[in-house]
């Protein structure tokens, strides 16, 4: 989770759709199906791809100039990978960003189908086509989110390109084109690689001990804590859903986070966001 472009390439190439076993996800790649289900999770995923167009070439170097000045790249890249395929063009504003597919050929292609769109419906044909491979709930969930999907998705992308001094919006999404972009050009390039403890942080998570939270997972809040804490708070933004991507599954969410003890990370809720701190 500290690796930011790793997290960048996992949006934006192609996906393996493979499976082992039935309680083996990468088919979902950095995704669960309560994110896709629920669209939870997609601020932090627009804003790293925008963060990786604004400040990086397709190698992950550092780009040279004003990244104000790429900021209509930016908002084409994030259009491309949010589109979903309008036969009519009818929509408006647009959900079919074909046109965009010379210059954005990884995120959307030229019958207007981005990356997102592609990647779900990738999903789903996976988990049709190899029941052996995946459990009864993937199925369910997966039934689920095929109902609907493409009409639910471009009502998102809808959102998404609401002005920021829009007096009326409809829906309850509240992400939009240009917060991702601001929020891009506030937190600076992607970190390109992982966050490491130092001796004196690692000796300190070598004395907790936590039943029924595995010890890595421990050391990924830390580290996740420490790379993005900001000199003015000791607050940092946790983002669970994509935690739970990261690990394949829920149990984050769902079992380990509620068994931390206070006395090393303390947890609350502002205004919808969840945050955290540690005494590391």
């Amino acid at each position: 989770m500290t690796n930011e472009w790793a997290e960048f390439k996992a949006y934006t190439e192609q996906p393996t759709y493979t499976a082992t076993r039935k309680s083996d996800t990468t088919y979902l790649g950095r995704f669960t199906f309560d994110m896709i289900a629920e669209f939870s999770g997609f601020g932090r995923i627009l804003t790293i791809i925008a963060r990786g167009n604004l400040f990086h070439d397709k190698k992950g170097a550092i780009l040279d100039g004003n990244p104000y000045e790429r900021i209509d790249h930016v908002r084409k890249a994030l259009c491309a990978w949010c589109s979903v395929p309008d036969k009519k063009k009818s929509s408006d504003p647009p959900v079919d960003f074909r046109e965009l597919s010379a210059d954005f050929p990884e995120l959307v292609d030229k019958n207007g189908i981005g990356w997102f769109y592609r990647h779900i419906k990738s999903v789903i044909r996976f988990v049709k086509e190899h029941p052996d491979l995946v459990s009864k709930s993937a199925s369910k969930k997966c039934e689920g989110i095929s109902k609907g999907f493409t009409a639910q998705w471009k009502k998102k992308v809808h959102q998404l390109q609401v002005p920021i001094f829009a007096l009326n919006t409809k829906g309850a999404w509240t992400l939009r084109y240009d917060d991702i972009i601001a929020d891009a050009l506030a937190l600076g390039p992607l970190r390109t690689e992982d966050y490491l403890l130092s001796e004196k942080e690692k000796k300190q998570l070598e004395s907790v001990n936590i039943d029924g939270v595995p010890k890595e997972v421990i050391t990924d809040l830390v580290c996740y804590y420490l790379a993005n804490k900001a000199d003015d708070t000791d607050w940092v933004v946790l983002p669970v859903a994509n935690f739970d991507a990261f690990y394949g599954n829920n149990n984050l969410s769902k079992k380990w986070l509620a068994k931390i003890p206070k006395s090393l990370i303390v947890r609350e809720n502002r205004h919808g966001v969840s945050r955290f701190r540690t005494v590391i």
